[in-house]
């Protein structure tokens, strides 16, 4: 087994005061940690990333089929080249599934958030796909909604304090992730922060996400069955920036190695809006507010807080499905306060 380069936490623990202190001192210190004892086994997750190698050997026309330039609601899969993170293409290939929902008319969009909601895109050559990732997400998304209670328990502000903001189920949001091996050191996604509240990373046996603490970058190590937790924008600002959502980042493998993940994102609905938790004097204390960057703005209103990353991430399904003139104007005045050409320099040549 490799070390472990971050706190390790059992789910199984967090029903005593000491759990509940050390994912405490995890959430707030670091951002991030390892989860285990959350029941889903080691055999099921090879499983899961053998079903997403799988995938990913589809030929290029099978996977074309369902590319994310034909979803406005950004699904399905992106080629290596076609996401950015902070400015630069990332060396990764994917597949993206949120939750099932029917898209709205174009009359019915009142908030340009609202584009986001939709059908996934599902490949016809692999019909075994859907059923075992719509199972996965259930399971990722249940874990998530008891952590984030847990979370809320640990800080005083009783574990139900955040439950009016999910609602039935959460927002959630997931991606299968192939880097596949490179010459020489490269991006394989650049060093961001994640917009929800909680993001679950399930890892196979390659490393390569580092994670930002002070003036170093730590290596995260693959520890078989469990789990890597970080702390989302959405945490941060709920806590008035208690909890810390931490940089973080994938190198791309080499050697002739390829890196398989399965990242789970879980966030509030994308109609919430995320309110500050009353905390107890001594951690209200040592809440100096939200980290401030005028490139990334963190918002409360959840549904502009995901939609700017996506926009800016997946710049060709910008182009294609928000550059027409009912969504610039609402793009712009969702965003004002942003210069607009930093989501779409197209819809401003």
């Amino acid at each position: 087994m490799n070390a472990a380069t971050l706190p390790i936490i059992s789910l199984k623990s967090l029903d005593s005061d000491e759990g509940l202190a050390q994912l405490r001192y995890a959430a707030s210190e670091v951002g991030f940690f390892y989860l285990v004892d959350h029941g889903i086994s080691s055999a099921a997750q090879h499983q899961y990333l053998a079903l997403s190698r799988a995938f990913f050997q589809l030929s290029a026309e099978q996977k074309q089929a369902v590319d994310m330039i034909h979803s406005p609601h950004f699904r399905g899969y992106n080629a290596i080249g076609n996401e950015m993170t902070a400015g630069r293409l990332d060396a990764r290939e994917q597949f993206d599934w949120m939750n099932e929902e029917r898209a709205l008319s174009a009359e019915q969009l009142k908030f340009p958030w609202q584009k986001l909601i939709g059908p996934n895109l599902w490949p016809s050559a692999m019909p075994t796909l859907k059923p075992a990732l719509t199972t996965l997400q259930s399971k990722l998304s249940d874990i998530t909604v008891n952590l984030l209670q847990k979370l809320c328990e640990s800080l005083g502000a009783g574990r139900n304090a955040l439950d009016h903001t999910i609602g039935a189920q959460p927002y959630t949001h997931a991606k299968l992730i192939r880097y596949p091996a490179q010459q020489s050191v490269q991006q394989g996604v650049g060093a961001h922060k994640d917009p929800g509240y909680l993001t679950l990373v399930m890892q196979d046996a390659q490393s390569g996400l580092k994670v930002e603490r002070g003036n170093e970058w730590i290596d995260v190590a693959p520890i078989p069955g469990a789990f890597v937790v970080n702390i989302g924008e959405l945490l941060e600002l709920a806590s008035n920036g208690y909890l810390k959502a931490t940089n973080h980042k994938v190198q791309s493998p080499m050697d002739g190695n390829e890196r398989y993940s399965i990242a789970f994102f879980m966030a509030a609905q994308l109609s919430a809006t995320v309110p500050v938790l009353s905390l107890p004097p001594e951690l209200k204390s040592r809440a100096h507010g939200p980290s401030v960057d005028p490139r990334n703005p963190l918002l409360t209103d959840v549904g502009n807080n995901v939609l700017k990353g996506r926009l800016r991430s997946h710049t060709h399904v910008t182009r294609k499905h928000y550059c027409d003139e009912p969504l610039r104007h609402l793009l712009a005045k969702s965003f004002a306060h942003m210069p607009t050409a930093d989501i779409c320099d197209e819809c401003h040549a």
